[in-house]
């Protein structure tokens, strides 16, 4: 029996403008496929959750709208019934979300405010199916059954995501969960030109299992795809290499045998991606991110070494000893305090910031990913003082520092005098998954 989709719906004010057409979409009982806010508008303070979405279900022969709210680890779920439809739709478009992504039956729209508040539509035909069943299949940005999935040895030939491979399966999919919205703001922002091949860069990019996720996504999206996996090692370019050569990809798909920092590129990336790369060699990626001017860039950093070994030569500001006196704690710590220190040099030089964690620790440790997407933006007189405020009580000069912000931005390194502070703890972090 097909549910019953209620006509009778109360006459609605007259709607007009950008967020009138998002309004009437989300409203769509019938039209509705999927509606994605995200982001934060610019000059409001944060939503509650990182990103809502919405659909229609069916429960009992009526439809609901299904609200699904994510913060930093859970997904959180209510099914609004058709009486307080209006309601619940108008409250989520009050919240200061900075862009909507709205999929209907026949078209997609994207929403994003500028930075003075203004409303941008984008609308594009599109043809969709709608899916109401309320127990449908766990969505899946990666299918375990694509083929570069089962070249790389993560799924099998049934199409199965392997026991010894889940965690692995697992962080590249959650990654490119990311990936996705995050372009379509910058496309939408007009911060990537369309018209044009997608320059993407993936740094340090090892046995390329997020290089080829990354390509396998974005080119089912509907993007015409330009991807360079960048790692120092002959004999994984070799392996890589064989991989893309088999699932046709080598046209747009190559691989460079270089360092980060000395890699050359033909083209400017539009997007960079680093998994991983271990201890500085996220501060080099994201180096090279802004040295080209990268619109878009994704990095989950791998171990902190450089800012734990200055903490040991240091003495903390008070009264914050307890933090740095015992091994396990000082690394966590270090941890913390390095990618909060990368994110402000990143916004010093023109780029708005977000770090989210983008994987439950089972899977990974380093779980952390820093987001940030480049609006030229200059820095403020409180964000330097904020910044310089951190390294001078720490005593600490972050190698993205020294990379990018002029000398006169940099601490004083303290004398090498000082008093070494010996752990109590010699405890050490979790091993690396890279």
């Amino acid at each position: 029996m097909q549910p019953e989709v209620r006509s009778d719906e109360p006459a609605r004010p007259e709607e007009s403008g950008a967020l009138g057409v998002i309004r009437a979409a989300l409203l769509d009982q019938s039209g509705l496929v999927r509606a994605l806010a995200s982001g934060r508008r610019r000059g409001l303070d944060a939503p509650s959750y990182l990103r809502v979405e919405v659909r229609y279900v069916d429960l009992k022969g009526q439809r609901h709208l299904q609200v699904t709210e994510f913060d930093e680890r859970q997904a959180h779920t209510r099914n609004v019934a058709a009486a307080e439809l209006e309601k619940a739709v108008d409250e989520l478009l009050d919240l200061p979300y900075g862009s909507w992504h709205v999929e209907t039956t026949s078209e997609t729209l994207r929403l994003r405010y500028t930075k003075k508040g203004k409303e941008l539509l984008h609308r594009q035909e599109d043809r969709r199916e709608q899916e109401t069943s309320h127990d449908r299949v766990k969505r899946r940005v990666l299918d375990p059954a694509a083929p570069f999935l089962i070249e790389l040895g993560i799924s099998d030939h049934q199409g199965r995501v392997k026991p010894s491979r889940q965690a692995k399966y697992k962080q590249i999919e959650e990654f490119c969960k990311l990936l996705a919205p995050a372009l379509d703001e910058a496309v939408s922002a007009g911060r990537i030109a369309t018209g044009r091949p997608l320059q993407v860069v993936d740094l340090g990019c090892g046995n390329a299992y997020l290089t080829l996720a990354a390509y396998h996504l974005l080119t089912a999206a509907g993007h015409d795809v330009r991807m360079t996996g960048i790692d120092h090692n002959p004999a994984a370019r070799k392996r890589n290499t064989r991989v893309v050569e088999a699932l046709g990809w080598q046209e747009h798909l190559r691989f460079l045998d270089a360092t980060i920092e000395g890699a050359e590129l033909d083209v400017r990336p539009d997007v960079v991606l680093a998994l991983h790369a271990c201890d500085t060699a996220t501060d080099d990626a994201l180096a090279r991110a802004v040295g080209w001017e990268a619109s878009l860039v994704l990095a989950a950093p791998c171990c902190h070494h450089d800012i734990q070994k200055q903490l040991k030569s240091v003495t903390p500001p008070a009264p914050y000893a307890l933090m740095t006196r015992y091994g396990i704690v000082r690394e966590r710590f270090a941890d913390v305090l390095t990618d909060s220190l990368r994110a402000a040099v990143l916004r010093q030089v023109g780029y708005r910031v977000e770090v989210v964690q983008f994987v439950d620790s089972q899977h990974t440790p380093r779980n952390l990913l820093l987001r940030a997407a480049r609006t030229g933006a200059k820095p403020t007189a409180d964000l330097r003082a904020e910044y310089q405020a951190m390294v001078t009580e720490w005593h600490v000069t972050p190698r993205l520092a020294q990379l990018l912000l002029p000398p006169t931005d940099l601490p004083t390194q303290p004398s090498t005098d000082l008093p070494a502070q010996p752990p109590a703890d010699a405890g050490s972090g979790a091993g690396v998954v890279s």
